[in-house]
C-alpha cells in the first residue's frame, strides 16, 4: 500500500517549501537534511508531507513519552489508512538490576508493565512484517534490545479455514508464541479450549478469534467481541503473531543452554583463579536455577541477559531492536533532534557501568553486557536516511545534513512569536497570581515553568490555598496520566500547569497565552539559550501570546533567546503586512492523545447496557418471574465459560 495523506487542510505559510525542498534533499539513499522550524509552524504537517512525497516506511523517536503521545495521534489523523504505531517502553515503574559495592547492597530488578502500551508495541512489531505503508511514532526504547525480528517472524502462525490441522499443533503453537491458557480470564495474549473451538485473543488486537474444529478440520475463523463473545465476522485466513516480542525456538533454546553451562564454568573458573569463592557460588546459584527454568519453561526471569546465547550471536555484537523490524529504505525522523540525540548517545554507557558491576560481583554472566541498548555508532549504522527536527538545533545536527537545512519560520495562521517581557524577581508569586487570573477570565491559560521541583511542590500548594485552579506535572507522573493532565488543562479543567522541564518541546497547548519562567537568570541547562526559546514558544500558538521571564540581570542566555524571537517576530510581521493576513490563535478540537483505555471502558458500559436491557423487568409479568429468568441465563452463561455476561446478569440480580 501506499501512503495516502489526509490534509484537513491546505499547506501554508512556509510549509509548501519545505516539503518540497526536504524530498528532494532525502530522495537519495544515505542523505540526511534538518528541518529548522519555529514552534508552532506546524512541522508535524511537513513532516507528513515529506513521508507522502518519499513514500518510505518511517520511523520518528522523539526525547518524552508525552510528545510521543501527541505525534501519534496526529499521524494518525494525517494517515488514516495506513499503519502508525506507537513504541515506547511499556514500564509505568521499572527498578533496574543492581549493585552497590560500598553497602553490599543488591537491588532485585522490579517493574510494573503497562498492558496496553505493551499492545501498542507489539502491534508495531507485527505491522512492519506484514506491510510497508508504517509510521512507528517511537521514544530512545527503540535502541534497547528486541527479540530478533527473524524469530518472531518465524514463530508467526498462518491459518486458513479448511486447513487440515490437528488442535493440539495449534495449542502448541500458541504456548510456544508465549500465549497462556486461561479459560477464566480471558485477557489479551490468552487462549480458551471449548471443545473443538479454540478462542485466542491476540496481545496485540481488540478483536478475539475463534476457530471452530471439525475433526482436524478447521471449519470456521471468527473475529469476536472479546467482551460479549458477539460474532462480528468471518473470514477466510487470519495470521497470529507473538505474544512476546523475545522468541526463540527450541533448537536455539537447547544450544543456548549448552553455551550458558560453558560460560558459566568458565565464570566460576575465574573467580577462584582470583580467590572470589563468593562470586563464584554466587554465579553458580543464580545460573543454575535460570538454566532450570528455561530448560522446564522455555523462559526464566532476567531472560533477556541471555539474549546473546538464545539469539547466538558473537561476543559484543549488538543486539536486535525496533530498527531490525524495517526495510532497508526506511527513513528516520528525529523530533526535537537538539535533546533526542543526545538522549540516544548516553544511554549505552550508563546501561554499561550498571551492568559491569553485576558481572564483577557474580551476579550476572558477562554475556550480560551484550543486552544492551545501542551505542551511537551502531544507530548511526542503522540509521542512514535521516531528518533532524527542531527549533533549535545544536552543532551536530547542523553538521551532520551538510548544507541541506530548512528554515520554516512563518506560520500558517499567521501567528507571530510572543512578545517577551522581562520583570524583577520581587514579588513574583504574586505579580504571577495577577497575570494567571486575568487570563483564566478570558478563558486561557498559563504554563509556568520553575527551577526546582519543591518551587514547584511550593508553588502549587501556595496558589491552591489562594483558590486558584492549578496543577503540578512531575516526573513520577505515567505517560497515559500525563497526556490526561494535558487533555485537562485545554478543557479547562484548571488554569494553570507547573513543572520544571515537562513543558518544553512541542506540546501543542492553543490555549496557552501565557508562559511564565521563573528565575530564568539562572544559567544552566534549564535556562540556557536554547531551552528557553523552547519554553517561550509554548505561548506562541495563541494570538495574545505573551511570556514573562523573571529575573534581576540580563543574562547571554536571555539576550540570545530575546534577540532570535525578536528576528523571527520581526520576519512574520512583515510576511502578515505584505499579505494582509491577521494572526489567529490554533483552533484544535481537544481529544485524548491515546484513546484505546477509554474505548474499552467505553465497550463494557455498552455490554452492561445491552444486557440489563434485554433482561429489563418491565418484560415480564412478575419481579418473581423475572429474577428466576435473570438466574437461569446467568448459570447458562456461567455453563458456556462466558463469565463476563454471568457476571453482569448477578450484578443486576444484586443490585435490583
Amino acid at each position: 500500500m501506499q501512503f495516502k495523506l489526509n490534509l484537513p487542510y491546505k499547506l501554508a505559510g512556509d510549509q509548501p517549501q519545505a516539503v518540497e525542498k526536504l524530498s528532494m534533499a532525502i530522495e537519495p539513499n544515505n542523505s540526511k537534511a534538518l528541518l529548522i522550524g519555529v514552534t508552532g509552524s506546524g512541522k508535524t504537517l511537513t513532516m507528513a508531507g515529506v513521508v507522502n512525497e518519499v513514500q518510505r516506511p518511517v520511523l520518528v523517536i522523539t526525547h518524552n513519552k508525552t510528545l510521543a503521545a501527541q505525534l501519534y495521534r496526529e499521524f494518525k489523523e494525517f494517515f488514516p489508512e495506513n499503519a502508525v504505531e506507537y513504541f515506547i517502553s511499556y514500564y509505568d515503574y521499572y527498578q533496574p538490576e543492581a549493585y552497590v559495592p560500598s553497602s553490599d547492597t543488591y537491588i532485585e530488578k522490579d517493574s510494573s508493565i503497562n498492558d496496553e502500551i505493551e499492545m501498542l508495541r507489539l502491534r508495531a512489531t507485527s505491522s512492519l512484517l506484514e506491510r510497508n505503508d508504517v509510521i512507528v511514532i517511537a521514544s530512545v526504547s527503540c535502541i534497547y534490545g528486541l527479540g530478533s525480528p527473524e524469530d518472531f517472524e518465524n514463530s508467526v502462525l498462518f491459518i486458513k479455514r479448511d486447513d487440515v490441522i490437528k488442535r493440539e499443533e495449534i495449542l502448541g503453537k500458541l504456548i510456544h508464541m508465549q500465549y497462556t491458557r486461561n479459560d477464566f480470564d480471558f485477557g489479551r495474549g490468552n487462549f480458551r479450549v471449548r471443545g473443538d473451538v479454540i478462542e485466542v485473543l491476540p496481545a496485540y488486537a481488540d478483536d478475539a478469534l475463534r476457530f471452530e474444529f471439525f475433526g482436524d478440520e478447521l471449519e470456521a475463523i471468527i473475529k469476536v467481541d472479546r467482551l460479549t463473545g458477539k460474532s462480528k465476522e468471518q473470514i477466510d485466513q487470519t495470521a497470529i503473531y507473538p505474544a512476546k516480542q523475545f522468541i526463540t525456538s527450541p533448537p536455539k533454546l537447547e544450544s543456548a543452554i549448552i553455551k550458558i553451562r560453558e560460560e558459566l564454568n568458565h565464570q566460576i573458573e575465574f573467580f577462584k583463579k582470583n580467590d572470589k569463592p563468593l562470586e563464584a557460588e554466587r554465579i553458580r546459584q543464580r545460573t543454575i536455577y535460570d538454566l532450570e527454568m528455561l530448560k522446564e519453561m522455555g523462559h526464566c526471569n532476567g531472560i533477556e541477559n541471555y539474549s546473546r546465547h538464545l539469539t547466538d550471536r558473537a561476543e559484543g555484537t549488538r543486539p536486535a531492536c525496533l530498527i531490525d523490524y524495517f526495510r532497508d529504505d526506511f527513513l528516520v525522523i528525529i523530533d526535537e533532534s537538539h535533546v533526542t540525540i543526545p538522549q540516544i548517545g548516553g544511554m549505552f554507557a550508563g546501561d554499561r557501568s550498571r551492568k559491569q558491576t553485576l558481572v564483577d560481583f557474580g551476579f550476572r554472566l558477562p554475556s550480560a553486557l551484550d543486552n544492551r541498548p545501542l551505542n551511537f555508532e551502531e544507530f548511526s549504522n542503522l540509521a542512514k536516511n535521516i531528518l533532524y527536527v527542531s527549533a533549535t538545533p545544536a552543532d551536530f545536527e547542523m553538521n551532520d545534513s551538510a548544507n541541506n537545512h530548512v528554515e520554516q519560520i512563518i506560520r500558517p495562521t499567521g501567528l507571530l512569536d510572543p512578545v517577551v517581557d522581562v520583570r524583577k524577581t520581587h514579588r513574583q508569586v504574586d505579580d504571577l497570581a495577577r497575570e494567571v487570573t486575568e487570563r483564566a477570565e478570558k478563558g486561557e491559560r498559563t504554563l509556568i515553568t520553575t527551577l526546582t521541583k519543591r518551587m514547584a511542590e511550593d508553588l502549587s500548594e501556595y496558589y491552591l490555598d489562594l483558590g486558584m485552579k492549578v496543577r503540578y506535572m512531575h516526573s513520577d507522573i505515567d505517560a497515559i496520566e500525563r497526556v490526561e493532565i494535558l487533555r485537562d488543562l485545554r478543557k479547562g479543567e484548571f488554569d494553570a500547569l507547573i513543572g520544571i522541564n515537562l513543558l518544553r518541546e512541542g506540546l501543542d497547548l492553543p490555549e496557552v497565552s501565557l508562559v511564565a519562567i521563573l528565575d530564568a537568570d539562572k544559567e544552566g541547562f534549564l535556562r540556557n539559550k536554547r531551552s528557553l526559546i523552547q519554553t517561550m514558544g509554548r505561548a506562541a500558538r495563541n494570538a495574545n501570546g505573551k511570556v514573562i521571564l523573571y529575573a534581576d540581570k540580563m543574562t547571554d542566555s536571555m539576550k540570545g533567546a530575546i534577540s532570535e524571537t525578536q528576528r523571527r517576530r520581526s520576519i512574520q510581521e512583515q510576511h502578515n503586512e505584505k499579505h494582509g493576513i491577521t494572526p489567529q490563535t490554533i483552533q484544535k478540537e481537544i481529544k485524548d492523545i491515546i484513546e484505546r483505555t477509554y474505548q474499552e471502558d467505553k465497550t463494557k458500559s455498552e455490554a452492561l447496557t445491552k444486557v440489563a436491557d434485554e433482561f429489563a423487568k418491565d418484560q415480564y409479568k412478575s419481579k418473581k418471574e423475572w429474577m428466576a429468568e435473570t438466574k437461569k441465563a446467568m448459570l447458562e452463561a456461567a455453563e458456556n465459560l462466558d463469565f463476563e455476561k454471568a457476571a453482569m446478569l448477578r450484578d443486576l440480580l444484586f443490585n435490583s
